[in-house]
């Protein structure tokens, strides 16, 4: 029961003790709620970089909650101003520039996180690349490098965190796939193809892992204000705004906000799924 405000004299003004009792409650309270059981964690993120990226979103709201992280990307420079920022908040971080085309290389740095940060808990997946071109003019070279950028490089991160969740019987693999996997979309073959075989990927992790404690999740965003949408015309993303049904993008935080969700103790029941974040975008739009 919650202190009454009103004094004998009929102030509504609480009295210190009155206060004290009342302030000792929203702790708890604040502590059954928001608490993610994600502190001392390990967590690798890929894709960590990019200034308006959701990585970079997802590693700083799971170092909020006292999640290490480990920043990978390809931009190495890029990815250490983020572990500065998350050292900052007194976490531990460490980057790496990782080339996840190349399995060994994946192999490696897994091995270096291990070492330097413990036992990897979380695998954020969000690197990525968006090559465009239509189907008869999409050059072989320019799809083989996306799918190995998009999904190759994924499947040997999680080939390389799996046995020892597995050993540990606790584990979150989180996926950045896109609207593009569930939709497809014009001029984007090879992009899509990989967004798509990420959704099914996961689903497998999922069921390869449900009795090891590992959940494997997919979240298939729509539009959002990226360094990538900022590289698309004006005019176009206007055109791509207009069908989303919030007429908005979305923010990269809002992304990360799930993403965190996923990792923690509280979504140990979600597995398989794959979660769209697009405002409306696969809704008619009158």
């Amino acid at each position: 029961m919650l202190p009454s405000r009103t004094t004998a004299k009929g102030n509504n003004r609480l009295s210190k003790s009155s206060y004290s009792d009342f302030h000792s409650i929203l702790e708890k309270l604040k502590g059954a709620i928001i608490d993610l059981g994600l502190k001392n964690k390990t967590a690798i993120v890929t894709g960590a970089a990019r200034a308006r990226g959701i990585g970079r979103a997802i590693a700083l709201s799971l170092a909020k909650e006292g999640v290490r992280v480990a920043c990978a990307d390809l931009r190495a420079q890029d990815a250490e101003s983020v572990s500065e920022e998350i050292r900052a908040m007194g976490v531990e971080s460490m980057s790496l520039g990782v080339d996840q085309t190349d399995h060994r290389l994946v192999k490696d740095s897994v091995e270096s996180i291990t070492k330097v940060l413990g036992p990897i808990d979380i695998l954020v997946n969000s690197a990525g690349v968006n090559t465009v071109g239509f189907v008869s003019k999409l050059e072989p070279t320019s799809w083989d490098n996306t799918v190995k950028i998009d999904l190759s490089g994924p499947y040997y991160w999680v080939r390389e965190v799996f046995d020892s969740m597995a050993e540990r019987n606790w584990g979150r693999i989180i996926t950045i796939a896109s609207i593009a996997g569930v939709m497809g979309g014009a001029g984007q073959a090879s992009y899509a193809a990989s967004k798509g075989g990420l959704i099914s990927l996961m689903k497998t992790v999922a069921l390869e892992g449900a009795r090891s404690g590992i959940t494997a999740n997919s979240i298939s965003p729509g539009i959002v204000a990226t360094d990538m949408l900022n590289e698309i015309r004006d005019d176009m993303q206007e055109r791509l705004i207009r069908r989303v049904a919030m007429r908005r993008p979305g923010d990269p935080q809002e992304i990360a906000d799930l993403a965190t969700f996923l990792a923690s103790e509280r979504a140990g029941y979600i597995t398989g799924a794959n979660i769209m974040v697009d405002g409306g975008l696969g809704l008619f739009v009158f």
